[in-house]
């Protein structure tokens, strides 16, 4: 029997355990205003952008945001999901978290949060506490860590935390790039995405999202994590070295970046005789602008434009039935001893 509560106690839910799947963002719509809103969030956050803001502020206020979100708003267009009236990142990301929900049961409660945009972090947080979660797991969808991406989903997520005066019990869903579920899941992916083609690559591009070689030099170890996934890959699925190359894409600035560039490799490869080119993007766990738009599209733009004949993009795990199972399995690894 439960004990009886004092007059005026606030009612006490169940306990229950949380799940909060952490990504990027996207913005609200694809207007001037939408775009500048997201992206003055994204590129004033001093993980992203290591810029003394006394510096970057005036220039990123005045002279960046007055053009590139006409820009990005035009990009953004060009994948808009009109159906459902939203972004393909979080369209798939709620898909995700409806499939995750019915994978963990009713004792665990999944919600999403994105760093920059709606719905925020803060708010998935809030959600969590408000359906009586008392431990939560922060699961920042990214198989590689980089301070640019997993520091900075987790820190949003601890700025939250600080304003709570009960806080839930947190555990963070550490990087799972070299897990062999997800080894195995990406590389059938990939294999089973050339296997559809009507074509046979001559290569296939692993293409992850860039950062300045500077973060490198800093100790971030996302570069080491990115070629480590490809050669596992390649491994498990006993292709030769040539078979898969890396590289990265999403430059931005006129800073070196880690290479080679996805978009000068692709304007390479026709004069090399590699006129058959198929591009995966292990970086990424949903769809979104950067391989909807600057793979699936201008990548193929700038392919064909330098004289190559076949392209194909191999989309993400996205809400996929062999990607929500590798989801279920890395998660619950990180719940053990709380469900």
């Amino acid at each position: 029997m439960a004990p009886e509560l004092p007059p005026g106690h606030p009612p006490i839910r169940t306990p229950k355990v949380g799940v909060l799947l952490l990504n990027l963002g996207t913005p609200d719509a694809t207007d001037y205003w939408s775009m500048r809103r997201f992206l003055s969030e994204f590129l004033s956050d001093r993980r992203v952008i290591e810029v003394n803001p006394l510096f970057w502020q005036p220039l990123l206020q005045g002279v960046i945001l007055s053009v590139r979100p006409q820009k990005s708003g035009a990009n953004y267009k060009r994948i808009w999901d009109n159906e459902a009236g939203d972004s393909p990142l979080r369209v798939i990301s709620r898909r995700q978290a409806s499939k995750l929900q019915e994978r963990l049961g009713s004792n665990v409660v999944v919600e999403i949060g994105m760093r920059y945009g709606n719905p925020s972090t803060e708010a998935g947080i809030k959600a969590l506490q408000d359906a009586g979660c008392q431990k939560i797991l922060l699961a920042p969808l990214y198989p590689q860590y980089s301070a640019t991406t997993v520091g900075t989903a987790n820190d949003k997520a601890f700025d939250v935390l600080k304003t709570l005066r009960w806080q839930p019990a947190i555990r963070t869903l550490p990087p799972y790039f070299d897990t062999p579920t997800y080894v195995e899941t990406l590389a059938q992916s990939i294999a089973e995405g050339v296997a559809k083609l009507d074509f046979t690559p001559d290569v296939i591009l692993t293409s992850y999202h860039g950062m300045p070689i500077e973060y490198l030099e800093n100790g971030d170890p996302y570069h080491c994590q990115c070629l480590k996934t490809t050669r596992l890959v390649r491994e498990y699925l006993g292709w030769p070295a040539d078979k898969l190359k890396v590289t990265f894409q999403s430059r931005f600035g006129t800073a070196q970046w880690l290479q080679p560039y996805t978009d000068t490799t692709l304007e390479a490869l026709p004069a090399e005789g590699k006129k058959r080119v198929a591009v995966v993007a292990p970086a990424f766990s949903v769809d979104c602008i950067e391989t909807l738009e600057e793979l699936a599209i201008t990548g193929r733009e700038q392919f064909e434009h330098a004289g190559g004949e076949r392209y194909a993009y191999i989309p993400c795990l996205n809400d996929s039935e062999p990607g929500m199972a590798m989801l279920e399995t890395v998660i619950r690894k990180e719940l053990a001893g709380w469900i």
